[in-house]
């Protein structure tokens, strides 16, 4: 294949997968409540819109509280398993990893229905901490397996000569280990914060009658009609989401990150 036909393939595959968001942003400027494209005029008043209406605005907030608060815990959950399943080398010990990755293998609709039914049966059904656990159990997978690259690439003789230097355990986490897999925790935390929010059906499951999220708001004012805002949000998400992976790739190595060798071999 010709160098030109090449630019051509991929020109043609950007635009596709593109396409809709392409589609969408020119909808989110509408000047007119019109679901039409190409944008009959311009506006980014509905983007307004988001901070100022006091439902976006609330919404807006939840999301973000319920993103940060889950990925955290997501990779509260994930550091110490990853942690013990490169430290423990034994069969039996892959059980914890399939329990870490089962909530992301399942379908969503059935891992939400398993949340809904827990959280009703144990009386907690709508409380806002229960889609931060929620979430962060149904994303944990995402940071165990960037631990698991990070620990994986650890030379052990590191950790090998710092326990011959006296040090235990816990020295040996905080001054050799967790310095070398901050690149993949961060990666981690990012991948569950972006996911966390923009997820929908299993925080409508825990939480969706008594806390509207971003994208429960969405759903919720469909029934009441179409808005450009509801693009605007969309447009949005799309950015928070560039505007941190883009930070990433910015102060870190993007490769690495996503779990790729050095050019070493390292």
């Amino acid at each position: 294949m010709s160098a030109f036909l090449r630019r051509l393939y991929f020109t043609a595959v950007a635009l596709f997968l593109a396409a809709p968001i392409i589609i969408v942003a020119g909808v989110s400027v509408n000047v007119k409540q019109d679901l039409s494209f190409p944008p009959k005029g311009f506006s980014l008043s509905w983007y307004g819109q988001i901070f100022l209406d006091p439902g976006w605005r609330q919404a807006l907030f939840a999301s973000i509280v319920l993103a940060i608060t889950a990925a955290a815990l997501a990779v509260a959950i994930a550091l110490p398993l990853a942690w013990f399943l490169w430290r423990r080398i034994a069969p039996w010990a892959n059980v914890f990893q399939i329990l870490g990755l089962a909530p992301f293998i399942l379908p969503p609709v059935i891992t939400a229905l398993g949340f809904l039914t827990f959280w009703a049966t144990a009386g907690f059904y709508g409380q806002p901490w229960t889609a931060v656990i929620s979430h962060a159990i149904f994303f944990v997978t995402l940071p165990l397996v960037t631990l698991s690259l990070g620990f994986a690439s650890i030379d052990r003789a590191l950790v090998e000569a710092a326990s011959t230097m006296g040090a235990d355990d816990r020295t040996v986490l905080k001054t050799v280990v967790l310095p070398l897999i901050m690149p993949y925790l961060v990666s981690g935390y990012a991948f569950a914060f972006v996911l966390s929010l923009n997820e929908y059906i299993v925080a409508y499951m825990t939480v969706g009658f008594t806390m509207e999220t971003l994208p429960i708001k969405i759903f919720n004012a469909l029934r009441y009609g179409y808005t450009p805002t509801m693009a605007s949000v969309s447009i949005f998400f799309v950015a928070i989401a560039a505007l941190v992976f883009g930070l990433i790739a910015r102060f870190g190595d993007i490769r690495r990150l996503l779990g790729a060798l050095s050019s070493d071999g390292n």
